[in-house]
């Protein structure tokens, strides 16, 4: 066969295949996913600064942040707010989720409202959450909470200046934030339960408490581990929010390791030692991103 017969034969391959239609996508991922992980990661292994300048490849940034007094502090802080953020973000997206649907079987048009009002939340920015919060929060007068507190006899919470209280606060804007995906999900998931099954469960005698913990919530488990990453992964990379509302204070309080590495790079100039946590950050979602695929992997074949 010629050169120019197998060039044509490639060529008429080429065009049945997707690759041509793949390639500039790949292009695009690689440029924008997998060049700045590489980068991140070749530049932990650096005392770079932010401010340009000469550096080294070295492992110290890895050392002083592993190394840092306020590296405890901040794993601490940031274990207790994805934990109580996940835990009450699927907990109310799933009771939200039920009353929704049972609102809509019946009718009711609250249902509606309620969808929407939630909904809300979820289309809200970060930033401006963080701001409504912060206002809400406001331990003066002006404060809507403790406005609210003092009417009912009350006395003034410090919603923001107390370490302990600051960190719940944060916790609470966050769970009123993330909800609304949980029930978005749940609900979805909600509605697509095989109304026979549960018809069947209901003509057995079976009683609400047991037709939801032996019946839905088994038919919901994909659903559930799929919400469970989603809202943790999302939950870990909280910066936004938490930047607008306390800015990681009182002191280091609530300064979660998305918003350390904002404040490693832009505000103390440390690209290395920044580029470290962000390394840590990435290593956890791989990390859960593996689990959740070892699970689902598990699901299909049982």
């Amino acid at each position: 066969m010629s050169v120019k017969a197998a060039r044509r034969r490639w060529i008429e391959a080429l065009a049945g295949s997707p690759l041509p239609w793949l390639l500039p996508l790949a292009l695009v991922l690689a440029f924008t996913f997998i060049y700045p992980i590489i980068e991140i990661i070749r530049l932990s292994f650096t005392n770079a600064g932010l401010t340009g300048g000469n550096y080294s490849y070295t492992a110290r940034s890895y050392r002083l942040l592993f190394g840092s007094p306020y590296f405890s502090d901040m794993i601490k802080a940031t274990v207790i707010f994805v934990f109580f953020s996940v835990i009450f973000q699927m907990l109310l997206g799933f009771v939200i989720a039920l009353l929704v649907d049972q609102g809509a079987k019946r009718g009711m048009r609250a249902s509606i409202v309620t969808r929407t009002a939630v909904l809300s939340a979820w289309a809200i920015p970060g930033v401006i959450i963080g701001i409504i919060w912060n206002i809400l929060y406001q331990e003066s007068a002006a404060g809507v909470l403790n406005y609210l507190l003092h009417a009912l006899g009350f006395g003034s919470v410090p919603f923001l200046s107390d370490p302990g209280a600051a960190l719940a606060s944060v916790t609470v804007a966050n769970i009123w934030r993330g909800t609304a995906f949980s029930m978005i999900l749940l609900y979805a998931g909600i509605q697509t339960l095989p109304g026979d099954v549960l018809e069947a469960a209901k003509v057995d005698g079976a009683s609400a408490w047991q037709r939801l913990t032996r019946v839905m919530l088994p038919l919901l488990a994909p659903i559930i581990l799929i919400n469970l990453v989603i809202v943790s992964i999302d939950t870990f990379n909280t910066f936004d929010m938490v930047l607008a509302l306390t800015g990681g204070g009182p002191g280091r309080s609530t300064e979660v390791v998305a918003l350390s590495i904002y404040d490693l790079i832009f505000q103390q100039f440390h690209l290395g030692q920044g580029a470290a946590t962000a390394v840590l950050l990435l290593a956890i979602n791989a990390i859960m991103t593996a689990i959740y695929l070892r699970l689902e992997r598990t699901e299909e074949i049982t």
